[in-house]
Parts: structure tokens; sequence; C-alpha cells
């Protein structure tokens, strides 16, 4: 059966629901095509059930140190099932919000594989999308005739080429989400965000857990100084790192149950793996070689709206292989739909995306780092003020975290924001706001902030940058 569209988008996670709502805001008939569920990466397997275990591992270590509060501390009893119950509660819970956003605003759902079709008989266009049924091979394709198509299909765990993934021992990041019991060792390989989220998560929960990172230091696109201090806060809670440490096939060596990794300073036996390189975008088999779309490394090429080589289809998210964040994917989405609704769409400033890290303790960051501006050649001046000197923070026992910013000496611009400690995730949107309202440092500091609060770093860091600071 064939249906018309004014915009079919491939792919039902947080992209493309939230595509989808702005399309029908704007009029235009829509629907998603999506073979899991609503809601996608983010919702099922990344941002969400995640925080929600690291929710309950923050609460355990809370147990372990409650001494530090002025109250006898307990060993938790960490029940893995309850966590992973609670976890699938909250990703229901939103589920369902997800679910009742398509029917208020009207967007059909099609659960199927969806594959852009070339010129055809629905179309002399490419871009006719024809949903397929793998598990139902009598089952009769839904051919969905278009104006438009929104490539929004995420993207997935990226394996090691000599160590893939075997859902049992050596396991994604997908698979840490039905994970049912806590494994006594843990090796973790990679010392980006998704690796030291997990070495965070499991240490807290009582795993002895080992980073493996091949490059100099971990989190290499944040600034060295909140990495150097993220490391140092983790190896105190009891992770072990090995840095500069790379792996080949010929370093592993796997048994039945278990792993043994041959590193620089001797073997190490571990229960389970966790592979954390980083993710592939979702690109194969969506019918792209019917289409004049470009790739690159695997990646689709856009230009600044997000069009394709062929205009009428645009594409968003991790697959566009900029950078991979929930809060990326769905601005570029709101984007794209606005362009192709004839609307003025603001560009997308990437200098101004917050990344954030949910470790204990806390990492955020804005803008460039000290290193970029450096390799850049740009001018810059840096300041930093620790968290010791406010109060809000030394209550919550973070005073080793730090805030850096860096601004333009001549304009006072503020150029980036780097936050270690507590609150960190929450008090970069202060920051974000800033930036996107173009706030100098000295605007930023002149705000006035609560007392005491964890934002009153900002204030500090602001004032800071003009040679005014007050508590340091």
């Amino acid at each position: 059966m064939a249906y018309e569209y004014d915009l079919v988008i491939l792919g039902g996670g947080t992209a493309g629901y939230v595509a989808a709502i702005k399309a029908s805001q704007l009029g235009l008939k829509t629907a998603i095509v999506e073979k899991e569920n609503l809601g996608g990466t983010c919702l099922h397997k990344g941002c969400i059930p995640t925080k929600s275990m690291l929710k309950s591992a923050e609460v355990a270590y809370s147990m372990r140190n409650a001494d530090l509060y002025g109250i006898s501390s307990v060993a938790p009893e960490i029940d893995m099932s309850k966590i992973q119950g609670r976890k699938q509660e909250v990703v229901d819970r939103m589920h369902g919000g997800v679910r009742h956003l398509m029917k208020k605003y009207k967007v059909d759902i099609f659960r199927g594989h969806g594959r852009i079709l070339g010129p055809s008989i629905f179309s002399p266009m490419a871009g006719t999308v024809a949903v397929e049924h793998p598990e139902d091979e009598e089952a009769e394709s839904e051919i969905l005739v278009n104006q438009h198509v929104l490539i929004a299909t995420g993207s997935h765990p990226r394996p090691l080429p000599f160590l893939p993934f075997d859902h049992d021992v050596v396991l994604s990041s997908d698979d840490m989400m039905s994970l049912d019991h806590i494994p006594p060792r843990m090796a973790i390989i990679g010392g980006g965000v998704i690796g030291l989220e997990f070495a965070s998560m499991l240490t807290d929960l009582g795993s002895e857990v080992t980073v493996i990172e091949a490059g100099d230091h971990i989190i290499p696109l944040e600034d060295k100084d909140i990495a150097t201090q993220l490391k140092k806060s983790l190896e105190a809670r009891g992770v072990i790192f090995k840095i500069g440490s790379a792996l080949d096939e010929s370093r592993i060596d796997r048994q039945e149950a278990s792993i043994t990794l041959k590193l620089d300073d001797g073997d190490a036996s571990f229960d389970k793996v966790l592979v954390a390189i980083g993710r592939a975008p979702n690109t194969d088999d969506l019918g792209l070689a019917n289409t004049k779309i470009r790739l690159d490394n695997g990646y689709i090429e856009t230009n600044e709206y997000y069009q394709t080589k062929d205009a009428h289809m645009y594409a968003v998210g991790d697959v566009i292989g900029n950078l991979q964040l929930a809060h990326v994917a769905t601005k570029e989405a709101i984007a794209a739909v606005e362009h192709m609704a004839d609307e003025n769409p603001y560009p997308l400033d990437y200098n101004g995306v917050p990344r954030c890290i949910y470790t204990y303790p806390e990492v955020a960051a804005i803008g460039m780092t000290e290193q970029a501006l450096k390799q850049q050649g740009i001018d810059h001046s840096a300041h930093k003020v620790p968290f010791a000197a406010v109060g809000k923070a030394v209550i919550s026992h973070g005073d080793k975290g730090f805030g850096k910013i860096l601004i333009d000496p001549k304009t006072k611009d503020i150029l980036g924001v780097s936050l270690i400690g507590p609150g960190a995730t929450e008090l970069i949107n202060e920051a974000a706001l800033a930036k996107f309202l173009d706030a100098s440092a000295l605007e930023l500091g002149s705000a006035i902030h609560a007392h005491p609060s964890i934002g009153e770093v900002l204030m500090e860091l602001g004032l800071d940058a003009e040679g005014k600071g007050i508590h340091v």
C-alpha cells in the first residue's frame, strides 16, 4: 500500500521524534519509520538508562561514605536486578511520554526497516521510502511517497576488529544496559566519555575497574587540566588506569568465561571487558546508492542546513559525524525541518554546545579548550577558580574541583569554560546561555548569584577574568 507525506523520517530516536514534532507544528504531514522503539539509543541504551544507573551508583557511594556527613557509614547490598528494574521504570515512563507526543502531533509510525528507493513509478525523484518487514517474509512493503526525507538513523557501538563483541565476556555499551551482576574484575578499553562513565558507575557498585587507553591521556578532546584532575579523582576511588597501552590480537587471551590482557606491566585477567572506543554511523542498507548522497568515512555529507546532495533529503545526528550528543541531534533536526519548510533556521554554533561527562565528579565544558586555542594560535587568557572557594561546593565535598574560563584579551569574549566538580553538568547551562547571548566574562561575573550555591564558581570565574575576583 502507498501513502503520501510531506516528510518521512528514517529513525525514531531523539532527533527523529523531535523533528516529527517540529514538522507537525509547521503543518507538515509526517511519518516516522523505526524498526525498534521510539526514543532510540538515547532513551533505551544511552543517555537516560546510564544516568539512572549512575544515580544508583552515587547512592551506593554515599552510603559507604556517609561518615563524611556525620552519619554512620553502611555497606550497601547491591541488587543489580533492582537497579535494572528502576532503570527500566524510568525508561518506560519516558517512552510512554514520547508515544503520547506522537499521538498528540498526529505523527504516523511505521514499524520496520526503511529503505530509500531510486526514481520509480511512485516518484521521478529518488526518495520514496519502502518500509520492509524482515521478520515477516510474506508481509508486503509499505510505500511512503514524500516531498522530503530526513535520515536520523543514529549510530552503534564500534567494535575492535580483533576483539568483536560476543555479548557475554566482550561487551558493548548496549550490553551494559542488561548487565545482571557486577563483575568482580572489569576491564574497560577506551578512556573517553562512555568508558569513564561506566568506570565511575562500576567502581561505586563494587567492581575492580581497569581503564585501558591507547592515547597519552583520557578524554583527549577536553581540557588537559580537567582530564588530569578527573583521573586523580577516579584513581582515589579505586579505578586503575593503563595509559598509552595499545592492544592488538597478540595481547589478548580469550578464555571461556574470562579474558586475559597482556598489558605493558604484566598480564591481567578480567571477568568481562567493555569495549568503549566510540560509535559508528548507521548508514548501511538504507538505499543510499539509489541517491546522490555522498559519504565521508561512513558519515553522510550535508551543508549547514543538513541538506544532502539530493536537496530534498536531509540528514542529522550521529550519521553526519558532528558531535554525537542527543542535544546536538535535536537542534540539527529542528534546523533541518525549519529549512525544508522555508523557515529561517538559526545556524547551530557547535562552539556553543555543552559537553558533559556524568562521572563522579562530574565534568562539563563548552567552547574551546586551552590546547585547541594554542594549536590554532588564538590569543587568550586562562583563569581558574577552585571549588574550595565556594561554600556550597565544600559542603558537598567537591573542594578538589575547579572551574576554568578562557577569554579573548581584547574583546573579553568567552572562548571556553570547563568545570569539574559537583553540579558541573547543570552549571554548564549557564555558561551556554552566556555564550549564546555573547556575554562577556565581566557580565557573567556581574550577574547576581544566589549564596550559598555552587553556581557562584561561575560568578567568581567571570570576575577573576577581569582581575576582580572576590574569593580567589
